[in-house]
């Protein structure tokens, strides 16, 4: 591509990105692809020819942009906003054009120079003190721009540690190095962001993380507490990480408390974390939040956050920057010059050697609408905030979850976390609004961000109506769940209870008949020799139920006798299996019985008669047969015995 087909087909790529943005409404805010689906779409290798450029656009069309989230949507309304705005987009664009490593003054000077006197106008827009300003008379101190807000709390940690090996060495000249590191000792809150806990990993040092109070936010006193308890156990306390604007809440910890509570211990290292609430403070009414910054050893915010300046752009504060550079000098011959005891050498303030012209955009944004111009901006979200969290507060339904001080508002529904990870889930799952849960005081809470740049009323009323409808669709949904549940149990509740009437039935009839209960229990033998003995004129049924025992395994026979009163079926006898016996109920009987409840005496009489009755008929048909029956019943009687 030669500067003739670059002119065109860069008009080309500004007419497609204006398009581009200015069609979002009618994109999926985010893709429904899953993971491994542009694998299939491209080639296993680069191509070895060069290819057509309008065949290379058309697969972003065609294969790109159905796999990306959309960040400048006007649904878009998780994380915090990602700057964007076409002043920014020129100054890349330019500093891509420029092409130059500004690793030192001698590098590049114009990139150096730049990016020095632009921090000192952003910090002096935020009001951060005379001492973080580098062009200041009398300051040691200066600003920096950094990948991101992550590089920015792990330099300086960087440089925290090693001052504080310095000062141990000093003390502990003999002690080995390694051993001195394993005493040291980092803070932070919980609701620090995740990079602090990276930092010590990397830096090879404890971290605490203190509990914040109610409102997420870091006390002085938890701090100080934290502190001494360490010291007695000989840890060596020598960073503390605040934040001012926390991720999940934005949240705010109590900076005076915590500076203040640190003038006890000199040597610690407070670092100020204000990645998205710190460019807020260029408004005036907003610059109390800021109140504490005079303790701090240093400083960052993210423009490529909330001050329309695209990624990468984090910038960093230092009080004393020798501090921080004597912690980070590499200086190998090839990368001296004349001028190194004069100029700034960005490459000695963080990791990479290598850095780009960044100053370009953020100088360009600045310029191109002023620090009004970026106040109005942020008024505006915060605005667009306000009006989220009235729409919240008039539906009971909901629940508003933090202090809505700056452009997000955290909510949730009355309920469950799980309830809320269902919700949450199903919106996101819909492709109209995207947002991201947080987890603050072990509350599952949603997170709604203004973030668009020209974001409006409308759409937030928009993004309120469709979490409304998802809600109504849900809690409906529960609802009908919930009372589908209640009857199944029910049924079942029922269902055991059915059951269990039987079982006690049969095992326990004094449960339900009084009558058999005041009959009292009788006294059966446990001796059985035969089904029937005879003791006197009258035969004697012994079952081998035990005495103690208030149960009969033929009771219920007896509500046969009673609940029987057609003659027709006085015809059925009844056999009872465990005495070899059959029964056959009476007219009489059950005329006399009529109305009262069955006794196991009543029935133990009853089938006496009925058994006399029936060995007398034996008796008189098989008349030679008896005498032998009588002659075996007792030596069967003493087997049994």
């Amino acid at each position: 591509m030669d500067s003739t087909e670059f002119r065109k087909r860069g008009m080309e790529m500004v007419e497609y990105i204006c398009n581009y943005l200015e069609t979002l409404n009618d994109r999926r805010v985010t893709p429904s692809v899953e993971p491994g689906y542009l694998r299939h779409l491209l080639p296993s290798e680069a191509p070895h020819e060069p290819e057509d450029w309008d065949k290379i656009m058309n697969d972003v069309e065609d294969k790109i942009m159905p796999g990306v989230t959309h960040w400048q949507h006007p649904r878009f309304h998780a994380y915090f906003p990602a700057g964007n705005s076409f002043p920014s987009i020129l100054g890349d664009m330019l500093g891509d054009g420029i092409g130059c490593i500004g690793f030192s003054w001698a590098a590049s000077p114009a990139c150096t120079e730049l990016e020095t006197i632009v921090l000192d106008w952003l910090g002096k827009a935020i009001g951060l003190p005379d001492h973080f300003l580098a062009l200041k008379e009398g300051s040691t101190g200066g600003g920096v721009i950094q990948t991101s807000a992550s590089e920015c709390v792990l330099v300086t940690m960087l440089a925290a540690r090693a001052q504080a090996l310095k000062r141990l060495k000093a003390q502990h000249p003999f002690v080995e190095e390694g051993h001195l590191l394993s005493k040291l000792m980092a803070y932070c809150s919980k609701e620090a962001h995740s990079c602090v806990e990276k930092a010590a990993m990397i830096c090879f040092v404890k971290l605490r993380i203190l509990e914040p109070d109610e409102n997420a936010s870091l006390r002085g006193q938890t701090i100080g507490e934290a502190m001494e308890e360490d010291e007695l156990q000989g840890l060596v306390p020598f960073f503390v990480s605040t934040t001012l604007g926390t991720t999940g809440s934005c949240a705010f910890d109590n900076l005076p408390e915590i500076g203040l509570e640190l003038q006890k211990f000199p040597s610690v290292w407070l670092h100020v974390d204000a990645a998205y609430a710190g460019n807020s403070f260029i408004c005036p009414e907003l610059k109390p939040l800021l109140k504490g910054i005079e303790f701090a050893d240093s400083f960052n915010t993210n423009p490529n956050k909330w001050l329309l300046t695209n990624f990468d752009c984090s910038t960093l504060w230092v009080r004393d920057r020798i501090r921080l550079t004597s912690a980070l000098v590499v200086d190998p011959l090839y990368l001296k010059h004349g001028y190194s005891d004069a100029a700034i050498d960005y490459r000695h303030w963080g990791v990479p050697l290598s850095r780009r012209f960044r100053s370009l955009k953020l100088w360009f944004v600045l310029r191109s609408y002023g620090i009004s111009g970026l106040q109005h901006y942020i008024r505006h979200h915060i605005k667009l905030a306000k009006r989220f969290e009235e729409l919240v507060l008039k539906d009971k339904r909901f629940e508003i979850c933090n202090q809505v001080k700056l452009g997000l508002v955290c909510f949730r529904l009355k309920g469950s976390d799980k309830l809320n990870e269902k919700f949450l889930s199903t919106i996101n799952e819909s492709g109209k609004l995207h947002m991201v849960p947080a987890s603050v005081n072990e509350r599952y809470i949603i997170r709604f961000c203004a973030v668009a740049q020209n974001a409006t009323a409308e759409d937030i009323d928009y993004a309120w109506d469709t979490i409304v409808d998802f809600a109504n669709e849900l809690l409906e949904k529960e609802q009908h769940d919930e009372l589908t549940e209640i009857i199944n149990k029910k049924k079942q509740d029922t269902l055991a209870q059915k059951r269990s009437f039987f079982v006690r039935m049969v095992s326990d009839p004094k449960i339900y008949n009084p009558a058999i209960n005041k009959a009292g229990t009788p006294k059966l033998s446990l001796d059985i020799t035969s089904p029937v003995v005879s003791r006197g004129s009258n035969p004697i049924i012994r079952t081998q139920s035990s005495v103690e025992h208030n149960s009969w395994i033929s009771w219920p026979l007896a509500f046969l006798f009673n609940s029987n009163n057609d003659e027709k079926s006085s015809n059925v006898s009844l056999r009872f299996r465990h005495l070899d016996t059959n029964v056959r109920p009476s007219s009489s009987r059950r005329n006399s019985g009529a109305g009262s409840s069955p006794s196991p005496e009543n029935e133990v009489n009853y089938v006496n008669m009925q058994q006399q009755q029936q060995q007398q008929q034996q008796q008189q048909r098989s008349p030679r047969k008896s005498p032998m029956f009588m002659r075996k019943l007792p030596s069967t009687q003493n087997n049994h015995n």
